[in-house]
């Protein structure tokens, strides 16, 4: 074989080591995408339950295992995205964004969100929910990615770990520094103006210490499929079972005890019920430990269904807007049908509904169903006109 005969094979070779990293790199990228459509669906079910059913029943409420199961589920759905956001954020190469760049999350969360959640234009209270603290997020991610992988990893698991100590703290007890508090530990109101309130329902301890833990977890992704599969599994196993043993004994990681009950079926919900709000240690174990798995899982996930929900989850922020307002004018259509009356959809309604309003727990997943059935399409498109983008900002929707 001559010399240039060898200089070809090499080419050829590299061309197709460079054909086979691609191919991994998309099935990195395509697991991802998986997992965070998976979510997204899940998260349209909890909002068709919060739109379409009835004011009375408390979803927490462990003597309803149906009612309680079915917002349980979804409880994966916000620590999976702002964890996928942080590992994302490796992947691309970002080193956190901009103040500037991240306020686009405030302004989408302060008008369009807030439109799609209430269908007015009174302004009186802002809901501080999972894009601003995704977008709070990444600007305390720009500060921590110029330290060394492991702090950043500490600092994460820091926060994840060891904010239930600060569970004693009341903002009330603190003057004028409870704003701060509110804005970092304690959900609650902000008052900005006597005619304009902030309501922080996500904080930024612990979500931000989720980005920065699954951003410091991104270097996985250089390894082999075999050895990041294994680890992914692995770490998520030993999550799961550490939520088991830290939750059985009762002593740390949640506010609320759990306790046994008079079946076996209610002993387990029990257990499972942790706080969201903020997300305590065993909650965010309790969620995170199976995402680890399944990130491992779906990268050997192919078929039409998968398709679908990959598709969801490329367009999180478009599929995010466009499914709460479609919801919303559901039970607009829905109210003014079964109770002849809309005038309460409109502003902070969820509270508001009559008493002969509501579906039970079929229907509502009946209009679920169709609602995700409805969205692919248009999900579909906006993902191939993202793809033909190069603005920055569209990385965002």
């Amino acid at each position: 074989m001559t010399k240039v005969d060898l200089r070809r094979v090499d080419v050829a070779r590299a061309a197709g080591a460079s054909d086979v990293s691609r191919a991994a790199g998309r099935v990195r990228l395509d697991s991802i995408d998986l997992l965070r459509g998976l979510v997204m669906v899940l998260m349209a079910l909890d909002h068709t339950r919060d739109f379409f059913a009835a004011g009375g029943p408390n979803p927490r409420d462990i003597a309803d295992p149906a009612l309680f199961l079915t917002r349980w589920v979804t409880h994966f759905c916000a620590p999976t995205f702002i964890f996928l956001a942080g590992v994302s954020a490796f992947l691309y190469g970002e080193r956190g964004r901009s103040v500037g760049q991240v306020s686009l999350f405030i302004l989408i969360e302060f008008t369009l969100m807030r439109f799609c959640w209430t269908f007015s234009f009174h302004i009186n209270v802002f809901v501080l929910q999972v894009i601003w603290v995704t977008g709070a997020s990444m600007v305390v991610l720009a500060g921590l990615v110029h330290l060394p992988r492991g702090a950043i990893a500490a600092i994460g698991l820091a926060m994840i770990a060891g904010h239930n100590l600060l569970d004693g703290i009341d903002a009330a007890d603190l003057g004028s520094a409870a704003w701060l508090w509110t804005l970092l530990h304690q959900p609650g109101l902000i008052e900005i103006a006597p005619q304009l309130k902030l309501f922080v329902l996500y904080n930024l301890v612990p979500w931000s210490g989720v980005m920065a833990a699954s951003y410091a977890l991104g270097p996985v992704y250089r390894l082999d499929p075999a050895a990041r599969r294994s680890f992914l599994v692995r770490t998520g196993a030993a999550v799961t079972a550490g939520f088991v043993v830290l939750r059985a004994t009762n002593l740390y990681g949640d506010p609320d005890a759990w306790s046994m009950q008079s079946t076996v079926l209610g002993t387990v919900l029990s257990l499972i019920d942790c706080e969201k709000y903020p997300p305590s240690l065993l909650y965010l174990m309790m969620t995170l430990g199976p995402a680890l798995i399944l990130l491992a899982l779906f990268e050997r996930a192919h078929g039409a269904i998968a398709g679908v929900v990959t598709t969801f989850g490329r367009v999180p922020f478009f599929f995010y807007a466009v499914h709460v307002a479609f919801i919303h004018a559901l039970a607009v259509g829905f109210a003014w049908i079964t109770v002849g009356d809309i005038g309460w959809t409109f502003g902070s309604f969820l509270s508001q509904k009559p008493a002969s309003y509501g579906l039970n727990l079929l229907g509502i997943y009946a209009v679920w169903l169709c609602v995700v059935a409805a969205l692919y399409l248009p999900c579909r498109a906006f993902a191939a006109l993202k793809q033909r983008r190069r603005e920055w900002w569209w990385s965002y929707l």
